[in-house]
Order: structure tokens, then sequence, then C-alpha cells
């Protein structure tokens, strides 16, 4: 048995998978994330979706996954309203929230991932987002994601209007041909930018 989050979970295909592609984003040379994380930030922002967007919903990366937050920097350069999710453990979802300093308004949240603090209550509409950044441990070429398993981001996606464009961000060696056994419940962002 794995633990995932606060549940336990059997050892099947997906259990795997999370933990081999855990283990890659954990060993990679913090210079080589770097390095291809600015590559994705500017593939990123020559995106028709990116230069759209007015307010953009980003995720705090930690644990090896792609750099934000050089991302969200320059963006808000670029004259972007920056948005993070607020987890609400007991209600098992988050919410998004307005940024406006990213050295001072963040703190750390469940799981230990950056989240706006207690005195933020900017909190923004879906429909008000014009772009959604989603993090994840694995995805597929069919843009099929495998998060941490909390289900977070699940929940959230299920709920966004459907014409608000998701972007996977995702190293080279995190996109494989298909990920095992979808559930009913997961969603697929609208592309995965990687390098």
């Amino acid at each position: 048995m794995l633990q995932c989050g606060r549940l336990m979970i059997s050892k099947d295909p997906r259990s795997v998978l999370r933990k081999k592609f855990l283990d890659l984003l954990r060993s990679q040379k913090g210079e080589d994330r770097l390095t291809k994380s600015r590559a994705i930030a500017k593939k990123l922002f020559s995106t028709k979706e990116f230069q759209e967007a007015k307010t953009i919903l980003f995720y705090a990366s930690f644990d090896g996954e792609v750099e934000t937050f050089n991302m969200m920097k320059q963006a808000r350069k670029l004259g972007k309203r920056i948005a993070l999710p607020k987890i609400l453990e007991n209600q098992r979802l988050f919410v998004p929230v307005l940024v406006e300093d990213l050295e001072n308004d963040l703190v750390d949240g469940p799981y230990g991932i950056k989240q706006p603090n207690e005195t933020l209550t900017d909190m923004v509409r879906l429909e008000d987002i014009d772009l959604v950044l989603v993090p994840g441990v694995a995805f597929d070429r069919h843009n099929n994601r495998l998060g941490r398993c909390a289900g977070y981001y699940d929940r959230f996606l299920s709920d966004l209007p459907s014409q608000i464009p998701t972007l996977g961000l995702a190293f080279d060696f995190q996109v494989i041909a298909i990920l095992p056994h979808q559930r009913e419940h997961d969603v697929a962002v609208s592309r995965v930018i990687l390098n």
C-alpha cells in the first residue's frame, strides 16, 4: 500500500507511475530544472492563450515541478493579473485568489505548497479566469494528466467553464503514450507545453 495524501491506495498502475515520475522529478538537477523551465516559459509566453489572457491562474511549483515563480514575476511585468490556488482542506477543494506581491503574500499551505495568505480575500470568479496552468506528475499524448491523487485539480477543472483554456506544463520525460485506467472524474487539459 502507498500513502496518497491521507488516503491509502493499492499499488495499481497509476500509483506505480506516480511514484516513478515523482522520483524522476525529485532527482532532476536543479540547474537542469531551471533551464528547462525557462524554455517552457518562453513557449508559454508565445502562445495565443497566454498573450490574450488578462487573468491567469498559475500554480505554485514545488517538489521538482516546472518552476513557475519566475514565470509569474514575468507575467506581472507584462500586465497580467496573477491568481494562485488557496486550498480549503476541510472542503477538499481550492479557490483562485489574486496575488499582488509574490514575495510577501504567500505562506506555506497544506502539503507544503505556497498559497495566498489568510488576509487575502480577493477571490476570482471562475468565469473571470482567462487561462489556467495545470501541474501534473505525468501527462499522456491525449492531454490526460496524472496528479498527486488528492483530486483538487480534477474537482476544480470539472467546474471550470469549458471555453477557458487549460495548459499543462511538463518536462519531456513526464509525457508517455497513454496513462492507464483513467477514472471518470479525471479531467484532461487543453494541451501540454513541454521541453
